[in-house]
C-alpha cells in the first residue's frame, strides 16, 4: 500500500512539474524572443566595437612614430590607400629571422599587384642596423622600439609575441592577423583576395 501511495505521489509530482514547465514555456515565450533579439543586438554591438577597434588600430598605425634604420623620422601614412602586410619582428626573435626570406620572396611576387610589405622592428635602432648588415630584406624596415608592442596589441596581439603579421587592404580593413611564423601558402591565399 505504501508503494502505491509513493508511486501515485510521484506521478502527481511529475505531472505538476511538467505542467509548470509547459506553462512557464508559454508564459515566457515572449520574454525569450525579446532576450534573443537583445542577444542579437549585443552581438551586433560587439561586432561594431570590434570593427571600430580595428579601424582605431589602423589609424594608430598611420600615426605611429617610426624611424628609418638610419634614424630619420618616417610616416607610415604614406602607405594609406594601398594594401600592406605589416610584420612586427625583432632581431633577437628566432622565428622572426627564419620567416624573413619567405616574406622577402612574397614581397617580390606581390609588388606587381601593388602590395607593400613593411617590417616594424620592435627593437633598438642599433640592433636592427647590425642585423640588416648581415641579412638583406626586400621590403622597408622601420624602427618602432618597444612602442611597437603596444601597436601590435592594438591589432589584437594581446600575448605580445613575435613575429606578428597583419594584412590590411587598400580600404584600411584588416584582412588577417597571424601570431607566430607565417604560412606562405595561407598568406598567398589572403593576398590573392586583395
Amino acid at each position: 500500500m505504501n508503494t502505491r501511495r509513493i508511486l501515485a505521489g510521484a506521478v502527481v509530482a511529475l505531472a505538476a512539474a511538467g505542467g509548470g514547465v509547459l506553462a512557464n514555456h508559454w508564459l515566457d515565450r515572449d520574454a525569450d524572443v525579446a532576450y534573443a533579439a537583445q542577444g542579437g543586438a549585443q552581438a551586433g554591438a560587439q561586432a561594431d566595437a570590434q570593427a571600430d577597434s580595428h579601424q582605431s588600430a589602423v589609424q594608430q598605425l598611420w600615426a605611429a612614430p617610426v624611424t628609418s634604420v638610419d634614424g630619420k623620422p618616417q610616416s607610415l601614412s604614406l602607405l594609406k590607400g594601398h594594401p600592406i602586410v605589416v610584420n612586427f619582428w625583432a632581431s633577437w626573435c628566432g622565428p622572426c629571422v627564419e620567416e624573413m626570406p619567405a616574406l622577402s620572396k612574397l614581397q617580390r611576387e606581390y609588388e606587381k599587384k601593388g602590395i607593400q610589405f613593411v617590417g616594424l622592428g620592435v627593437d633598438s635602432e642599433k640592433n636592427i642596423q647590425a642585423f640588416l648588415q648581415k641579412v638583406k630584406v626586400a621590403y622597408p624596415i622601420y624602427v618602432t622600439g618597444f612602442g611597437g608592442a603596444d601597436l601590435a596589441r592594438a591589432f589584437g596581439n594581446n600575448a605580445g609575441g613575435l613575429p606578428f603579421t597583419v594584412v590590411i587592404d587598400a580600404k584600411g580593413n584588416i584582412r588577417s592577423t597571424k601570431l607566430g611564423q607565417i604560412d606562405p601558402a595561407a598568406l598567398r591565399q589572403t593576398l590573392d583576395t586583395l
